[in-house]
């Protein structure tokens, strides 16, 4: 029998593996997770705490290894970003608009993570409504990262956004999984300022259904874990066709962990030089050549790409994802669910204005207005109309890169994480943060962040592989080799 926190420090593969075998109970791993859960407290991570639903599923895994009829996730617990669609538990995106709100039924990918045998440690804190790179923006407060400079400052880091409950849960051990979300990067730079793996699969893989929007031709779910295979893991029961959401694809899911490969003999890794932007750091700079080395070690073949329309990529996504935002973000009105601020004499505009100007965060108010900005009649064909032929642009810059490369090899953040409150006073400085996850999101591909090093400070950066579309095998396997030369292990330092 293992101590409770030899759980928490397994993965998931080791924790089902381990679980089968004999080795603990599912009741354990729980106990153990939620405990973690609790002592986590000060990192703000989770906005509900679920110790009875990781119970519930631990024991009904219990059972069901007695009786022979284990599920792909049995044993395992999980933690869930509040994008998602829980029944019978609060869903708020992070924002006072939705406080209280419970809903009645599950998001797809819930409902196939449960049936799956997973339990639920809780739902996890975020940028509200999904608006953010750093996890300032909640309204139930900052989350903290796990991890500390090692300067002998003592300043709180941000988790990177928007799912930064998910990547500071995992990071700190307080979950071993976790669901996240990725409309411009909100998978992949949280994972890669908290040294965890992270992958957003091709758009339309996983359902949308259930998952509180913001950019619905972007926004992407998937999984948050330590390793490469873990992500292959959740992401088998996460991806599938769904015919409740309308951009779902009618694709086979692969079995993506069995054909797990770290080796990298004939494919061609490409190296976009638009990615070398204006100052940037040179311990991104050397990580990248440290990347590309690995890649070369597994036997892939680099070459040099060009992405010609890179530079206009930031502009096109903050014009795109704000104008979706304003029009998924129009519901919110008091109505139906959620916040209703209804002042002495109001009549429907005013209750309208009042739950809004309540409800919602200064970032959610600055791109629902400039969504609406970009989509009045004046100036719908000289942004909204220009945004998407870049975008169109953009796509098609990957598609000419694929005839000379099978994958392509980026930093995944322009630096490691900043200090909370560093950037929030200048939202361009925040949104700069993207600069290497928007295109591929843009082009709705398949890209991975995995942990590469630690920069001066002590801090985790992490390497990007971005894929072909549907080639999430392509990606994992790239990232394990990654993974299996960076030979990550550092852990954040316990400090709360």
């Amino acid at each position: 029998m293992s101590s409770m926190t030899d759980l928490t420090a397994l993965t998931i593969s080791d924790l089902r593996d381990g679980f089968r075998a004999g080795s603990f109970s599912a009741r354990e791993t729980a106990e153990a997770f939620n405990a973690a859960v609790v002592s986590g407290r000060p990192l703000n991570a989770f906005l509900v705490e679920t110790p009875d639903h990781a119970l519930a599923a631990a024991d009904k895994a219990d059972a069901d290894r007695a009786s022979g009829d284990l599920k792909p996730l049995s044993g395992v617990p999980l933690g869930i970003k509040d994008l998602f669609c829980t029944a019978g538990y609060a869903t708020t995106a992070a924002s006072g608009i939705l406080d209280g709100f419970v809903p009645t039924y599950d998001s797809t990918i819930t409902s196939k993570l449960f049936g799956a045998g997973a339990g639920m440690l809780g739902k996890l804190n975020l940028d509200q409504f999904a608006m953010g790179s750093s996890n300032e923006t909640s309204a139930f407060g900052n989350v903290l990262s796990p991890w500390r400079r090692n300067d002998g400052g003592n300043a709180a880091l941000a988790p990177g956004g928007s799912s930064g409950g998910s990547s500071a849960a995992v990071a700190a051990r307080m979950a071993p999984g976790a669901t996240g979300t990725d409309t411009g990067g909100s998978i992949r730079q949280p994972a890669a300022f908290t040294g965890i793996s992270g992958i957003k699969p091709t758009y339309g893989r996983c359902s949308r259904y259930g998952v509180i929007a913001f950019a619905s031709s972007l926004d992407q779910a998937g999984p948050m874990a330590q390793t490469v295979r873990d992500c292959a893991i959740l992401l088998e029961t996460m991806a599938g066709f769904d015919p409740k959401d309308s951009t779902s694809l009618d694709e086979a899911v692969p079995a993506w962990e069995k054909s797990l490969s770290p080796d990298l003999k004939g494919k061609r890794i490409g190296i976009p030089k638009e990615y070398r932007v204006d100052g940037m750091p040179a311990e991104i700079e050397a990580l990248w050549q440290k990347g590309i080395d690995w890649a070369r070690d597994a036997g892939a073949e680099i070459v040099e790409v060009s992405l010609p329309h890179t530079r206009h990529a930031l502009p096109t996504y903050y014009i795109i994802a704000p104008a979706e935002a304003s029009s998924n973000l129009a519901r919110y009105d008091g109505v139906r669910y959620g916040l209703r601020d209804l002042p002495e004499g109001a009549n429907l505009q005013d209750m309208y204005a009042a739950t809004r100007a309540h409800g919602f965060g200064a970032e959610v108010k600055r791109r629902i207005m400039i969504g609406t900005y970009v989509l009045s009649a004046g100036f719908y064909d000289a942004y909204y109309t220009k945004a998407q032929r870049v975008r169109a642009l953009i796509a098609r810059d990957f598609e000419e890169a694929w005839g000379k490369c099978d994958l392509l090899l980026t930093p995944t953040a322009p630096s490691a994480a900043f200090a909370l409150g560093e950037k929030s006073a200048d939202p361009l400085a925040m949104y700069l943060n993207d600069v290497f996850t928007v295109p591929s999101s843009l082009a709705g591909l398949p890209a991975m962040s995995v942990p590469g090093g630690l920069d001066a400070q002590g801090l985790p950066l992490g390497l990007q592989i971005i894929g072909r579309p549907l080639d999430e095998q392509g990606v994992l396997d790239a990232g394990l080799a990654i993974e299996e030369r960076a030979g990550f292990t550092t852990r954040a330092n316990r400090w709360w």
